[in-house]
């Protein structure tokens, strides 16, 4: 009941803390209309980070299939 009581909590303030955060992202009146938008690229840099958390979720998975158990009625 406790855990319950707990969670329930935990979520309100998870709820109360992004409907709040999702309001005060108020912008200005924004840029004149000479100004043209560029486009953000992407370099190396996101890249490898994305490589490197790829391979090590593969190296997590990988080890937690290699601590297993196995039954005991399956190792006869």
């Amino acid at each position: 009941m406790k855990r319950l009581i707990l969670y329930s909590v935990h979520c309100a303030i998870l709820f109360f803390i992004m409907t709040i955060s999702q309001a005060s992202h108020a912008q200005g009146p924004g840029f004149e209309d000479d100004v043209e938008d560029e486009a953000v690229p992407i370099d190396g840099g996101a890249g490898i980070l994305a490589a490197a958390g790829i391979a090590y979720a593969i190296k997590r998975f990988k080890d937690a299939q290699k601590t297993k158990t196995i039954p005991a009625d399956k190792l006869k």
